[in-house]
């Protein structure tokens, strides 16, 4: 967790108003998470804080490459990445149930004195991970090699079945 220390924003000290904050994001983030989809990236994060009396409002400005596999070749390719987000923090005397369940505005209570910014940005980043990752999609092409062995695995798994056909089979083929 030493890598998330970093992500804390503390906002008792700071005047009414928007104050701007950045982060890099690299491997050692990503660590952090344990089943995240991204394992590796290169990322800034800008983020403007707008403080105000009963409430937060953070701008998330998130741009740069993460790692992903290909799900055609199976080689790494770098993805670029671009997303703007929004997100309120809204400030209460004693957190309520029904209050935290609101996944729009998170809920604060007053005696806070910062706000912890890493799940929310690694939330964005998973969420802007495509659902197929194609190396076409960062302009690469795939590992000709790799389609090639994978196109012959396939075809020698065909050859296969119909040599291990089951000869106690024949008898139930020829009632067709």
């Amino acid at each position: 967790m030493k890598a998330l220390k970093q992500f804390s924003i503390p906002f008792t000290g700071l005047k009414l108003g928007k104050h701007n904050f950045e982060f890099e994001i690299d491997k050692s983030f990503f660590d952090e998470f344990e089943h995240s989809l991204v394992k590796d990236g290169k990322l800034k994060a800008e983020v403007e804080l707008d403080r105000q009396e009963t409430m937060l409002v953070l701008s998330f400005r998130i741009a740069g490459t993460i790692k992903l596999n290909c799900d055609t070749c199976l080689s790494d390719f770098d993805q670029p990445i671009e997303l703007e987000e929004r997100q309120i923090v809204k400030f209460v005397e004693a957190v309520e149930e029904d209050e935290i369940e609101d996944l729009e505005i998170i809920v604060l209570p007053r005696k806070e004195t910062a706000i912890d910014v890493a799940e929310l940005i690694y939330e964005f980043i998973t969420v802007a991970v495509p659902f197929i990752n194609k190396c076409e999609q960062a302009g690469q092409a795939c590992d000709e090699q790799m389609l090639s062995t994978l196109d012959k695995l396939a075809a020698g798994n065909e050859e296969q079945e119909e040599q291990t056909d089951d000869p106690r089979w024949e008898a139930l083929k020829k009632l067709k």
